[in-house]
Order: structure tokens, then C-alpha cells, then sequence
């Protein structure tokens, strides 16, 4: 039976239970992640902990854990419901207290949730490519934590479903910033376009993963903002996150982009992926 992960403790699906005042669930108060798992390993576990604890202290919570705690953790939830490959996710709240907005004094103990889920690798998309749409980017000016308040994300990707695209990539006054759930790159020329990381986007680790191929293969990667135009025009369109890894965009808004293929820089990409996956895996 599957195992879930309550305040460092597994227990069965049936019994996770969490109480009513939790904050996370009141105020949407806390942050979580989404680590992927290859062949029974975790990838990139300590830039995504690593993240998750940037996101802590922005929001001012004590979790009380390490990159190396969390890690293990993650491994036990790993075990324990034998994910050959899928991902995990686990979150952590700043904890149950009476309704305040105020943070609770004295402070209380964070409440720690993970559970895990198997599926194999897209590769039928990212050999084909997927359909996306675009709308304005409402989410609050805080996108690069990663907190529970996705309302605004939820709303983009359901404009999306809409149109059955599997992505909406968002805009701010005409600047793309991300998708819903993703990061988002424009290829012009054989250069790689993508917004800056600041308070607009996430810096997704799967970005740092293309960043870091970037580098080892000479493509030119831009850290730039560019508008919906400039994309709409682009030769490659791409997307990115962990559970879709490198994903190119083969029409965009009902128009084809590109030739309606997945482009050689998106291949390139998704081929020398493969070998951080072998790298980057404990």
C-alpha cells in the first residue's frame, strides 16, 4: 500500500491526515517541490532542496532540515513505495494554528507532507512536440518562491485546456515570462532567449539543466526578457520543467512554429539531457 510522508513519519495513504487550521491549507503558507526519479535515484536532489530552503527564508519559515536531511527523507519515500520512475512531491507549511494572519507567537512546528507518483518519460511529446496557447501572466510579484499560492497558475493552465494545449505560456504587458508551469525559451538563430531570473519567474533546476548544456555544447544562451512577438516569430519554441524535461513547442496560438517540427537546437537539448540524468542522480 502506498506510504505517505507526514512530519518525517510514513504512514499508510488511508491514515495521512492533516489538521483543519493548517496554514498551508487557510493561507496557502508554505513552499514545496517536485524532484524527479530515474531508474530508483532522485535527480538534481540538492538543487531542488537547495531551492526549497531559499524559499523557506523568504517567506521567513524555520523547517528545521538540511539539503542532506531532506534528501534522505526523499529516498526513504522513494523505497518505501518502490518508484522505479516518476516524482515526488513534498511540501511544508508553516503549521496549524487558530486563523490568524498574522505568523503565530510563540512559533509552532512546521507541518511536512511528501508522497510520490510513478509514470515513465514523455517521450512521445518530446519527439512530436505539444500545442500551447498564451495569456496574461495575473500571478502575485513573488513567482520565484516556490509557494502553495498557484491560483493564478492554475487559472493559465485552464485556459489552456480549453483550447486542448497542454501549456500556457504567460505575459506580462507583452514580456514573456513563463508558463503555467514551466519555463519558456525562444530560438532565434541559434541563440536560446529566456527570461532573467528575478521576482517574475521560478528558476526551474530543469532551466539550470539547459543552462548548464548550454555551456558544455556552445550553444548561446541569453538571459534577456523578450516580448510575445519576438516569440511568436521564433524558430524553436521550448519549454521546460521536471516532469516534461525539454519540451518543444510545435504550434503556438493555432499557428505553426517553425516548420511544425521539433527543432535540432530542442533535440540537441533533450539528447544531452540524458547525460545529467546519469550525472546528476543519487
Amino acid at each position: 500500500m502506498t506510504k505517505v510522508l507526514i512530519n518525517e513519519q510514513l504512514v499508510e495513504e488511508k491514515d495521512a491526515t492533516i489538521q483543519y487550521n493548517d496554514r498551508g491549507f487557510v493561507f496557502g503558507d508554505g513552499i514545496y517541490e517536485y524532484l524527479r526519479v530515474y531508474n530508483n535515484k532522485i535527480f538534481t536532489a540538492q538543487e531542488h532542496f537547495e531551492r526549497l530552503l531559499r524559499s523557506a527564508r523568504e517567506i521567513q519559515l524555520d523547517v528545521n532540515h538540511t539539503v542532506d536531511s531532506l534528501t534522505e527523507l526523499a529516498k526513504e519515500l522513494v523505497a518505501v513505495n518502490k518508484v522505479v520512475n516518476g516524482g515526488i512531491y513534498l511540501q511544508i507549511t508553516r503549521g496549524s494554528a487558530p486563523r490568524d494572519h498574522r505568523f503565530p507567537s510563540p512559533d509552532i512546528q512546521p507541518t511536512l507532507m511528501g508522497f510520490t507518483k510513478s509514470y515513465g518519460r514523455p517521450f512521445k511529446e518530446m519527439d512530436q512536440g505539444i500545442y500551447a496557447v498564451t495569456t496574461e501572466d495575473i500571478r502575485w510579484l513573488r513567482c520565484d518562491i516556490k509557494s502553495l499560492n498557484l491560483l493564478g497558475n492554475v487559472l493559465a493552465r485552464e485556459y489552456a485546456e480549453k483550447y486542448n494545449a497542454s501549456e500556457a505560456i504567460q505575459h506580462r504587458d507583452g514580456i514573456v515570462t513563463e508558463g503555467s508551469a514551466s519555463n519558456a525559451y525562444a530560438v532565434k538563430d541559434g541563440v536560446i532567449y529566456t527570461h532573467p531570473t528575478n521576482n517574475y519567474i521560478l528558476n526551474g533546476i530543469t532551466r539550470q539543466v539547459i543552462k548548464w548544456i548550454c555551456k558544455d555544447e556552445n550553444i548561446p544562451f541569453k538571459e534577456e526578457t523578450f516580448s510575445l512577438e519576438f516569440l511568436k516569430s521564433a524558430d524553436e519554441i521550448i519549454i521546460s520543467n521536471t516532469s516534461i524535461e525539454v519540451m518543444g513547442v510545435t504550434k503556438l496560438d493555432g499557428e505553426q512554429v517553425g516548420d511544425g517540427q521539433v527543432g535540432p537546437i530542442t533535440k540537441q537539448l533533450q539528447t544531452c539531457f540524458n547525460h545529467y540524468i546519469d550525472t546528476k542522480c543519487v
